[in-house]
């Protein structure tokens, strides 16, 4: 397989060359690579039916399945545009996406139709219609064409997406080959969303390069994740900090509880190096935390090598890419110093669709700017500092939230914490902290920051809650904080 061709010419190649080899299990039931390459022509040929074509967006607002997979590789193969979509979402949330992307079909469960929208539902008519076709539409071209749009923001609002051709796609999975080990071998369990990045990227990956896919989508309890692992002999698991953390607490005999993964694999936020080494210990050892973005893919990787001070890095580059640390003008920042982080690579998109505003700002000189603030150590290594929307400026002076997160998290009483601006009528922002933590003392944690922060990046006040609100990926939803702050 080589630049410039469709992704899904790659299933044909694997039909070929591993027709009998398990493409995906679902169940009891598993598709061949010889019947998935079959199944996606057919399903390529119908989508021309209703009206898809080269450079069109299909909406895919489906659960986690084998036929989901399959149709994302249809979508690619007539030449059209993967807009993922979850389903969990509200009418209002699904609408205002497709309206503004301008959908030509969106692809629905049973039941779920929008009367205003374009819907077709995966039912009993579309596999009699799927059925009928011949598979013998050649496939269009890939290369440069656009082939997915995610999303990288909220779904009220304008939405921007990311595109992404071919090329970037194909790269993406190369990268996953040489810097994470994927491998033609494995038996990828898909047990993280289809509608998010990672879990996307690395089922189609999987399927490109002839490996098995065996699907195991949420919810599922914790106990019922580490039986699947081994029942299935999976060698490769992707999951959000927020799983991972319910799964360390599970008890265990002498071994880790995943023992049998070649790799175990985190992304959407980064774990405190506690977390992390309970994780290695518990689960697996052969664990890699994996920093990235929707528009970027991964930047750099967390290896289980990382340890002692580079532990709280998010690891290094990882294969074909650069990443630079620049002011606000682009010129380079000396190692160790913050400032905005931007890299490129061969998976990089280069535009949001139908946005040249937003494109303008992210995308610059061929370099992706993901609006992180970061530093380049000596030995190479990552580390993150915060957002640089999240900056706190407390009397004129920029303060990074990761830099206080990091000191109030190594006490030993903090189990979780997160830093927001409070704004103050003098100084302009002070430093507010939300803690999740038992028997902690407010004036132990101010003792504890100051051994570890200069005296104006102390936290001003404390505050203490049960839990810290987050996304499904394991994200901090800072803008609920904010809303408990109490007014000066």
């Amino acid at each position: 397989m080589h630049s410039g061709q469709n992704i899904a010419l790659a299933l044909e190649q694997n039909a070929i060359r591993r027709g009998t080899h398990p493409a995906i299990v679902e169940g009891r039931r598993t598709y061949t690579y010889g019947s998935l390459d079959q199944q996606v022509r057919q399903i390529a040929d119908y989508l021309v039916t209703l009206g898809a074509g080269e450079g069109t967006l299909v909406g895919v607002c489906l659960k986690d399945s084998a036929e989901h997979l399959m149709i994302n590789y249809a979508i690619a193969r007539i030449g059209a545009i993967i807009l993922p979509l979850d389903w969990r979402w509200a009418e209002a949330e699904i609408r205002n996406v497709c309206h503004y992307f301008k959908v030509t079909l969106l692809l629905m469960e049973t039941g779920t139709i929008i009367s205003d929208l374009p819907c077709i539902e995966i039912n009993a008519a579309w596999q009699a219609g799927v059925a009928e076709q011949s598979g013998s539409r050649p496939c269009a071209p890939g290369g440069r064409c656009p082939v997915v749009l995610s999303l990288s923001s909220g779904t009220t609002g304008r939405p921007k997406g990311p595109l992404l051709t071919h090329d970037q796609f194909t790269a993406r999975f190369v990268m996953a080959w040489v810097s994470l080990g994927f491998n033609q071998h494995d038996r990828y369990l898909s047990a993280t969303p289809l509608y998010f990045g990672g879990g996307r990227s690395f089922t189609m990956g999987s399927l490109f390069s002839g490996a098995t896919v065996v699907m195991f989508p949420p919810p599922y309890e914790p106990e019922e994740l580490v039986a699947a692992v081994v029942r299935y002999e999976a060698t490769t698991l992707l999951l959000v900090p927020t799983l991972l953390r319910r799964l360390i607490d599970i008890p265990r005999g002498t071994r880790p509880l995943m023992a049998g993964l070649s790799r175990l694999l985190s992304t959407g936020a980064i774990l405190h190096p506690d977390e992390r080494e309970a994780v290695m210990k518990n689960l697996n050892p052969n664990f890699i935390n994996y920093y990235g973005s929707t528009e970027g893919g991964g930047t750099s990787i967390l290896l289980p090598k990382h340890v002692g001070e580079a532990a709280y890095s998010v690891g290094e580059p990882i294969y074909q890419t650069e990443i630079q640390i620049v002011d606000d003008v682009g010129n380079i920042r000396s190692a160790g110093e913050a400032g905005l982080i931007r890299y490129k690579s061969p998976g990089v998109s280069d535009r949001f669709y139908n946005d040249a505003a937003a494109s303008s700002e992210a995308f610059r000189d061929g370099w992706y700017y993901p609006g992180d603030v970061g530093r380049l150590g000596q030995d190479g290594l990552l580390y993150l500092v915060g957002r640089a929307t999240d900056v706190i400026i407390r009397n004129g002076v920029n303060i990074y939230p990761g830099e206080v997160e990091q000191a109030v998290l190594s006490h030993p009483g903090v189990t979780d914490a997160v830093a927001v601006a409070w704004p103050h009528p003098e100084r302009g922002e002070d430093v507010a902290v939300f803690i999740v933590g038992e028997a902690v003392e407010e004036d132990s944690l101010d003792v504890h920051c100051r051994d570890r922060l200069a005296s104006y990046k102390v936290p001003e006040r404390f505050f203490f809650v049960n839990e810290l609100p987050k996304t499904g990926l394991g994200k901090v939803i800072k803008q609920e904080l904010v809303t408990l702050l109490p007014a000066r």
